[in-house]
C-alpha cells in the first residue's frame, strides 16, 4: 500500500470504529483512563498486524474488539499474578479471622433481616437476579411476568433494601 491510501485507510476504519470499540471496551474496564489507553493499544496493534501481513479483515469491529480483549484479558491476568504485598510480620492470625468473621456475620445478619421487610415478590427478585444471577429474562420466565415489570420491581425492591439498611446504620 502507498503511504496516503494507508492513511486514509486507517483514518476510514478508526473514524467509523472508535466510538462503538471505546464503548465496548468501556463497559469492559468501567474505568474512563484503562478504557482510552486500551483503544489506542488496540488500533495500534490493528494497523501493525495489518502492515506486516497485509491481510483483508472484512469486519473491522469484530477484529478490533477481538483485539481490544486479548488485551483486556492480559492486564487481568498480570494483575492476578502480582497480588498484593502483605507484611507477614504485621499480621495476627487471631485478630484477622476475628474481624473478619464477624463483620461478615453482622453483615450478613443486616441484610437477612432488612431482606425479611420486604415483600415476597422483592425477595424474590433480588433472590434471583443479585444472589442467583439469572437474567431479567430468565427471572421474568421464573416469576411469570413481563421483563419490564422485573426491572422496575428490582429496581424498587433494591431501592426499599437500601433505604431499610441505611436507616439500621444511622
Amino acid at each position: 500500500m502507498e503511504d496516503t491510501s494507508q492513511n486514509e485507510f486507517i483514518e476510514k476504519m478508526c473514524a467509523s470504529t472508535w466510538k462503538e470499540l471505546y464503548r465496548f471496551i468501556y463497559y469492559k474496564v468501567q474505568n474512563r483512563e484503562e478504557a482510552e489507553d486500551i483503544t489506542q493499544e488496540t488500533y495500534a496493534r490493528a494497523i501493525s498486524y495489518l502492515d506486516k501481513t497485509n491481510i483483508k479483515v472484512i469486519e473491522y469491529s469484530s477484529y478490533l474488539k477481538a483485539i481490544s480483549m486479548n488485551i483486556i484479558r492480559d492486564q487481568w491476568r498480570s494483575k492476578q499474578r502480582k497480588g498484593r504485598s502483605v507484611n507477614i510480620e504485621e499480621i495476627n492470625p487471631e485478630e484477622m479471622a476475628e474481624g473478619d468473621f464477624a463483620d461478615t456475620v453482622n453483615t450478613r445478619t443486616m441484610i437477612d433481616a432488612a431482606m425479611g421487610s420486604l415483600t415476597k415478590e422483592q425477595q424474590t427478585v433480588i433472590t434471583l437476579r443479585i444472589i442467583k444471577g439469572y437474567s431479567a429474562a430468565e427471572t421474568a420466565e421464573l416469576m411469570q411476568k413481563k421483563e419490564s415489570t422485573i426491572r422496575v420491581l428490582q429496581y424498587r425492591a433494591i431501592k426499599a433494601l437500601s433505604k431499610i439498611i441505611n436507616s439500621k446504620t444511622v
